[in-house]
C-alpha cells in the first residue's frame, strides 16, 4: 500500500525525518541497531505529545488517587487514553536542565502506566538509555525529538497516520536489520499474497456492513501480518471490526508489535508475550483467520516436556495428530494454528519443503499430514520462489487450510507452482532478490480462485495450477516377508508358521487407489513366489510430492548433436591457436 494513501500528512517524509535522528549515532550503534533507539523514542514521543493536553489534569487526579491500590481507571479517564504518565516532567522541562537530564528522564519514564513500561522493558531500552547517557548523547536525542517537525501528538497526527509512520519505521528497521544481521522479517509482498489468498473467495461476504472478524498470528514478530490483514479486510468494509490477536517469543519484536497496537489505539491486551508451543496465551480461543510464518527447522527440545504432556491429553490438546521429529517444530505450529480455527476458519502458513514429505508412514509428520488430509482441511499449497526472504534463499511453500472447504473443492488439494511469478529487484536486501509485485500477486490469486488445471502467463512468466484428488496423496506401506531357510534349503518353522528371514524383509508403498493384494500378486509374487504380507505391520502414510507433479521431461541432446558441437569447438580452438602462432612469431617456436 502507498503509505500516503488516505492520510493527511506525508508519511514517508515524516518517518524518514524521525529515522534521520540517528545520524549522530554511528560509531556508537551499528546501522542495523539504530532502530533500538529510534523505535522506542518514537513511542515515547508519541505518547508524550498525545498526553500533553491532559498532562495537568492527570497530575491533579494522581494527587487525589495515588493512595489507592488500584487507580488506573481514574488516570486513564483523566488522560483520555489507555495509557498515562504521572511524572511532572515534559520534554521541554527535561531539556531545560541538562545537568540532571539523565535522572529526570528516567523519572519521566517511570511515570508511565505499566503497559507502556512493559513495552520499554521488552525493547531493552534501559541498556540503550545507559549507553546514550555514558556517551553524552541523551540530550542530543531528546533535542532532536523535541523539534517542531518531530511533533507526534494525536491532535495533528491521527492514529491511522501514526500507524503508517511507525509501520514505515519498522520497515526501514527490518530491512536494515536483515541486511546486516540476518533477522527474520517477512517481506510485505509475501504477506499481502497470504492475506489475498485468505479472503479471495469471501470478498462478497466481507463487504457486508459492520462485519466482525478475528485474526490470530501465533508467531507475530512485529505484528505486520496482523496489520496487513486488518488493512485488507477494512479495504472491503471500512466499518468492519477487526480484532487482532498475537503471541511472540522475542521480547524486542514483541515490544514493536505492542507499540504498534497501542499507537493505533488497538487492544494491547491481545498482544501477548511468551512461547506459543509451551505457554499458549490463548487457550480455548477460536479465530476466523490464522496467518503466520513460524520458524523453519527449529529444535523444540526445550519445549518437549510441555508439548508431550499436552499431546498425551489426546483430543483435548493442540497436538492431537502427532509429534514431528525434535529437530523441526514447524508442524507443531501447523497444528496449533489448526486448533485455533473456528469451524469456518481459514489459515495461511509458510513452511519449508520438509512438511511435504518428511517422515515415513506412521511417523509424527506423516500422521499430521494424514490428519489434515483425511479431515479434508488442506485446501491448497503454493510453491513460492527462492530468494524471497531477507534471511534465507530456500524454496518456501504457502499452505492454505480451510476448516469448511467449498463443496467444489472437497476431496481435492490444489497445488500451484508460483515459483517463477516474481520480478527481480534492482538491489537485493540481504537474501531477498525477488519481489512478488502486485501484478504477480494478482496472477497467483487468480490461479487459486479459479481452481482449474491451467497454466497462467504474465510477461513471459508462468504460474501453473493442478487439482489433485486427496486419495492420490496416500499410500499403504506394506511389509513383505520371505521365508528363512536352513542349511538344507528347508523352510524354518516357528510352530505352525513359517519363520521370516529378517535380513530379506522389504517394504512397498502401495497407492491407496490400488488394491493391496492385487498389487502384491502383480509386483512381488512373480519375483518372490514364497513371499507374504505381514498385514499387522501395514501403515497408512501421506506425502505431497509437489516437485513430481510439476516435473517437465526434457529430451536429452542426441549424441550426434553433442559430437558435432565438440568437433566445431575443436575447430575453433585450432584456428585460434594457429592465429596466435602467426601473430606471435618466435614466441611459439
Amino acid at each position: 500500500m502507498d503509505f500516503n494513501e488516505q492520510t493527511n500528512i506525508n508519511i514517508e517524509e515524516k518517518s524518514n525525518m524521525l529515522w534521520n535522528h540517528a545520524r549522530n549515532l554511528s560509531g556508537l550503534f551499528r546501522p542495523h541497531e539504530y532502530g533500538k533507539v529510534i523505535l522506542p523514542m518514537t513511542v515515547i514521543k508519541r505518547f508524550h505529545d498525545t498526553l500533553l493536553p491532559t498532562h495537568d489534569k492527570v497530575l491533579e487526579t494522581y494527587e487525589k488517587v495515588k493512595h489507592l491500590e488500584v487507580n488506573d481507571m481514574f488516570l486513564e479517564n483523566a488522560s483520555g487514553y489507555a495509557f498515562y504518565n504521572v511524572s511532572p516532567f515534559t520534554f521541554d522541562t527535561l531539556l531545560s536542565d541538562s545537568t540532571h537530564i539523565a535522572d529526570n528522564f528516567k523519572a519521566y519514564l517511570n511515570g508511565f502506566s505499566l503497559n507502556v513500561q512493559d513495552i520499554l522493558s521488552k525493547y531493552g531500552f534501559d541498556n540503550v538509555l545507559d549507553k546514550l547517557i555514558e556517551n553524552n548523547l541523551l540530550f542530543y536525542i531528546l533535542q532532536e525529538f523535541n523539534k517542531k517537525e518531530s511533533y507526534l501528538g494525536a491532535d495533528i497526527i491521527k492514529s491511522v497516520d501514526m500507524g503508517y509512520i511507525f509501520e514505515h519505521l519498522i520497515k526501514t528497521f527490518s530491512e536494515s536489520y536483515s541486511e546486516e544481521a540476518g533477522a527474520h522479517f517477512t517481506a510485505r509482498d509475501i504477506i499481502y499474497l497470504m492475506t489475498d489468498l485468505l479472503i479471495c473467495n469471501e470478498k462478497d461476504d466481507l463487504k457486508e456492513n459492520g462485519v466482525v472478524k478475528t485474526v490470530y498470528d501465533q508467531t507475530m514478530g512485529t505484528s505486520q501480518m496482523l496489520g496487513c490483514m486488518e488493512e485488507r479486510l477494512q479495504s472491503l468494509d471500512s466499518e468492519a471490526e477487526i480484532r487482532l490477536f498475537g503471541q511472540e517469543l522475542n521480547p524486542e519484536t514483541y515490544a514493536i508489535a505492542k507499540s504498534d497496537m497501542l499507537i493505533r489505539g488497538g487492544n494491547v491486551s491481545n498482544m501477548r508475550y511468551g512461547n506459543t508451543l509451551s505457554d499458549d496465551k490463548f487457550p480455548g480461543y477460536k479465530f476466523d483467520y490464522c496467518i503466520s510464518n513460524p520458524p523453519f527447522g527449529v529444535n523444540w527440545k526445550s519445549d518437549e516436556k510441555s508439548v508431550k504432556a499436552e499431546y498425551n491429553t489426546g483430543s483435548n490438546g493442540r497436538f492431537v495428530a502427532g509429534l514431528p521429529k525434535i529437530s523441526d517444530g514447524q508442524m507443531l505450529f501447523l497444528q496449533n494454528g489448526l486448533a485455533k480455527l473456528k469451524d469456518t476458519g481459514r489459515m495461511a502458513i509458510i513452511q519449508n519443503g520438509s512438511p511435504l514429505y518428511a517422515g515415513d508412514a506412521g511417523s509424527g509428520e506423516s500422521e499430521i499430514r494424514r490428519y489434515l488430509i483425511e479431515n479434508d482441511w488442506l485446501e491448497a499449497i503454493i510453491q513460492l520462489s527462492t530468494d524471497l526472504f531477507y534471511n534465507t534463499s530456500i524454496t518456501t511453500y504457502l499452505w492454505i487450510i480451510a476448516k469448511d472447504k467449498p463443496s467444489e473443492r472437497k476431496g481435492t488439494v490444489q497445488l500451484i507452482d508460483a515459483s517463477k511469478m516474481v520480478i527481480q529487484r534492482r538491489k537485493s536486501i540481504g537474501n531477498k532478490k525477488y519481489d512478488i509485485t502486485p501484478e504477480c500477486n494478482d496472477i497467483i490469486v487468480q490461479a487459486y480462485g479459479e481452481y482449474k488445471n491451467k497454466v497462467y502467463e504474465y510477461e513471459g512468466k508462468t504460474c501453473e495450477s493442478k487439482i489433485i484428488d486427496v486419495v492420490d496423496l496416500g499410500f499403504n506401506k506394506i511389509t513383505i516377508e520371505t521365508p528363512l531357510y536352513d542349511e538344507d534349503g528347508s523352510k524354518v518353522m516357528n510352530g505352525n508358521k513359517v519363520k521370516a528371514d529378517s535380513k530379506r524383509r522389504d517394504t512397498e508403498n502401495v497407492p491407496l487407489t490400488q488394491d493391496i493384494d492385487k498389487y502384491f500378486e502383480r509386483e512381488v509374487l512373480p519375483y518372490n513366489p514364497d513371499a507374504w504380507i505381514d498385514k499387522s505391520k501395514t501403515k497408512i502414510g501421506y506425502e505431497i510430492p509437489f516437485t513430481r507433479y510439476f516435473y517437465k521431461y526434457v529430451t536429452p541432446e542426441s549424441s550426434v548433436d553433442i559430437l558435432d558441437r565438440i568437433l566445431f569447438l575443436e575447430q575453433e580452438i585450432q584456428e585460434s591457436i594457429a592465429s596466435l602462432v602467426d601473430m606471435g612469431g618466435g614466441y611459439f617456436v
